[in-house]
């Protein structure tokens, strides 16, 4: 879930716990990244109590259902050539697992060029309490293997190391330093049930303060394009029932990640977490290997021109 989604009112899930004074009761507050606490908490890119585009709020974080990294399988040798050498990614794994945790360090306000907006959210998670966050890490580790067998040097802006962050503004200074080819940030959506499907975030053409996205706007929507057709082409899934009409495709001003990046970037929302059904897709190890090859494949199309 991207850090606020267009008319939508959110909260971080600290804000909540505050007002129902839940912290006492999470007797997991201090647990690690990978198992928080009962309770919910983009990465997508988890969202503390985040309302989607219905206003369906979500949970605080509960452990992911597959914390630990799956076996990966041998590449077949079309994916494992060095078809992408010389060529740089960075990928955004959305939102931390610990922001919850850090409401005072999230809750900052950082310059995006147009306004000043919270470092982070706590991103979404399935009703169940999968976390955005746990989501957006498996599948970026996945869509890290996938994209270094092919030749590329990858470098992810967090690897569930820190404690909370990095903040949006970090987040594209490290996609800008690495003077990338492209940038990939991963999320999940946190909107209402029934609202199904993927959708492709592409930067809208802003100049404001420091934010100046004229030279990325056009090759930014031609890595969107890309993926979208690629993804859709590997999960079967389909483009979003309620946003992009139709196309996967959505333009936005309002999100740091994208107003602050010099190089090319997109945000995927790869479906809605809030939607059962999306959700048993989100939760299956198959998929997110399905979802991390469509992002791969589009990518690479992208970057081979």
């Amino acid at each position: 879930m991207p850090y606020d989604h267009r008319n939508t009112a959110r909260r971080t899930l600290a804000l909540v716990l505050a007002a129902a004074g839940c912290c006492a009761a999470l007797a997991g507050c201090a647990s690690s990244q990978a198992s928080p606490p009962s309770g919910k908490g983009q990465g997508a890119q988890a969202t503390g109590a985040t309302q989607g585009a219905s206003g369906a709020q979500s949970r605080p974080p509960f452990a992911s259902p597959s914390a630990s990294r799956p076996t990966r399988s041998p590449l077949p040798a079309s994916q494992a050539s060095r078809s992408l050498a010389g060529k740089t990614v960075v990928i955004d794994p959305g939102h931390n697992s610990g922001n919850f945790r850090h409401s005072t360090e999230i809750n900052q306000k950082v310059d995006i060029g147009t306004v000043r907006k919270e470092c982070d959210t706590t991103g979404t998670s399935t009703n169940a309490g999968y976390t955005e966050a746990s989501f957006t890490l498996d599948v970026s580790h996945r869509l890290r293997d996938l994209l270094t067998a092919r030749g590329a040097k990858v470098v992810l802006t967090h690897d569930g190391d820190r404690p909370w962050g990095p903040c949006i503004d970090e987040r594209a200074r490290i996609g800008n330093a690495a003077r990338a080819d492209a940038v990939v940030s991963v999320h999940g959506d946190g909107s209402a049930a029934g609202n199904r499907g993927f959708h492709v975030i592409l930067p809208a053409k802003v100049r404001a303060g420091s934010a100046d996205t004229a030279k990325i706007v056009a090759p930014s929507r031609a890595l969107g394009e890309r993926i979208a057709e690629r993804f859709a082409r590997a999960t079967g899934t389909s483009p979003a029932n309620y946003i992009g009409s139709g196309t996967g495709l959505d333009v936005r001003d309002d999100l740091g990640g994208l107003n602050l990046s010099t190089v090319p970037k997109v945000f995927v929302e790869c479906g809605n977490m809030r939607d059962p059904k999306d959700a048993q897709l989100f939760t299956s190890s198959t998929w997110r290997q399905k979802a991390a090859q469509g992002l791969a494949d589009g990518i690479a199309t992208y970057l081979r021109g």
